[in-house]
């Protein structure tokens, strides 16, 4: 891999085109070549926006060139999720259906990367419409590859991202996430991934004119992936802020003021008792070890607040949300693309009425403040992302007790995201040829103390890509 543009970090990359070292032209193309010579084992990047991306360069150029003052991402590629909005090219979410679905304007989350000096440089998979199952695979672009390893799954449902950034295509991608959807695919391909909380980055999640529903406004929130923590946090000091395209987003500091040290860390390796993996546990405990290493208070705890009252509620209220418009939403999915719900509505016993509706909102401020009590005396939590190896790419839609098991292995990143609390996704090294990661939850707007921890882990345990592709 030599010593190619694309292999430095992002706020490499960055300082090296404001301090003239390098042209933005030149980065792009360094990206361009890289996707061209992986993106066909891979399949991450889905519509490549090579000429935008040139003009953006060309721009980012001209303005060093007259003394502008440049951007903390200036001539920086991203990716894209499909799902997200990007100027002037179809938000396909994956599904047939919204190929031609052109984008009037960039998402908030888009438009402050490029305000900051970032160039979107290409799309990204998921699964169609986000619901067709945890791979990612969607019924216009097919299937990404891990490029640890084609036999599983980069996850989902921003694995496209996650994929793109471990094989060295950018070095920041754009996704989202409602339940693990970044994090998820960050453990499967060994990069790191932040979920914020919900309310920290302005967005817009709409597929058409109309707001959606109240599981899908605050369950679901945008987060990037990147190789480093320290380019999640470049990230994260980019996105941050309110925006008035988005009332829920809020003008909470980036950064918190201190806490009394040492923190004290909850770790819990088995979330619900329900099992965990050796080699989960075993990641688990190393990140443990690098944190008391950092100075951190790390103490053994029993379980998280309220998982299964989580789990279950957020399962009746997303279903529920789901079964009015199912009958339409299910003919846009492809082939089998529609098992990965029904069998979650199975499993949850069908949609529930207004009263019972309205009583479990009430039933999530519940858990919210149970979780705030517990981050109250813990400020962070360790925990593991996925409490089993990664699985088969589709094994989740294969039948009902593959869905479930999968489903069981997510259990506590479903449960944070119905918490509405933030977490950093980060890895702990190689297990076998494949990366093993966990998860740092801490307190409401407190990103920074996850980041922070997150990056005391990586600086002992190590960072694993960028890496070729293997089969």
């Amino acid at each position: 891999m030599g010593n190619a543009l694309w292999r430095m970090t992002a706020r490499a990359q960055a300082a090296a085109v404001r301090e003239g070292d390098v042209t933005a032209a030149d980065l792009v193309e360094s990206h361009l070549g890289r996707i061209a010579e992986v993106n066909p084992a891979v399949n991450a990047v889905t519509q490549l926006l090579a000429e935008q991306a040139r003009a953006a360069a060309a721009d980012t150029d001209r303005r060093r060139a007259a003394g502008a003052r440049l951007g903390p991402l200036e001539g920086v590629p991203f990716s894209v999720k499909e799902s997200t909005a990007v100027e002037g090219v179809p938000t396909t979410y994956g599904a047939r259906r919204f190929r031609d679905h052109i984008a009037r304007s960039d998402a908030p989350p888009v438009s402050r990367l490029r305000a900051a000096g970032a160039i979107p440089i290409g799309h990204s998979n998921m699964p169609t419409l986000i619901l067709a199952g945890i791979h990612t695979r969607s019924e216009l672009f097919g299937d990404t590859a891990n490029p640890w390893s084609g036999a599983v799954t980069p996850g989902g449902t921003s694995g496209g991202d996650a994929a793109a950034v471990a094989s060295g295509m950018v070095p920041i991608g754009l996704g989202n996430d409602s339940g693990g959807s970044v994090r998820l695919p960050a453990s499967f391909c060994g990069v790191a991934g932040l979920k914020p909380t919900y309310g920290r980055f302005a967005a817009d999640h709409r597929l058409g004119p109309d707001d959606p529903s109240l599981a899908s406004q605050v369950l679901v929130v945008d987060g990037p992936l990147a190789r480093t923590v320290d380019d999640l946090r470049l990230a994260y000091e980019v996105l941050a802020g309110a925006d008035p395209r988005d009332p829920r987003a809020v003008p909470v500091p980036a950064y918190g003021e201190p806490l009394d040290r040492p923190l004290r860390v909850a770790m819990v390796p088995d979330p619900g008792g329900r099992g965990v993996h050796p080699v989960v546990r075993k990641a688990v405990e190393s990140a443990s070890d690098a944190l008391r290493d950092a100075g951190y208070e790390v103490c053994d705890v029993a379980d998280v607040p309220r998982l299964n009252d989580a789990l279950e509620v957020y399962g009746r209220m997303t279903l529920t949300e789901f079964a009015t418009t199912w009958p339409v939403v299910r003919t846009l999915l492809g082939e089998g693309g529609h098992r990965y719900v029904e069998w979650g509505m199975e499993r949850g016993g069908g949609p529930v009425d207004l009263p019972e509706y309205l009583r479990l909102t009430g039933v999530r401020l519940g858990i919210q403040r149970d979780w705030a009590a517990f981050l109250d005396e813990y400020p962070l939590v360790l925990a593991p992302v996925f409490t089993d190896l990664p699985f088969a790419p589709g094994e989740e839609v294969r039948d009902a007790e593959s869905y479930q098991r999968v489903q069981n292995a997510l259990r506590l990143c479903t449960a944070t995201s119905f918490a509405g609390v933030p977490a950093v996704a980060v890895p702990t090294g190689v297990v076998d040829g494949l990366p093993c990661g966990v998860q740092l939850i801490g307190r409401p707007y407190r990103e920074d103390l996850c980041l922070e921890a997150a990056e005391e882990v990586e600086r002992r345990l190590g960072v694993l890509t960028p890496i070729d592709p293997r089969p």
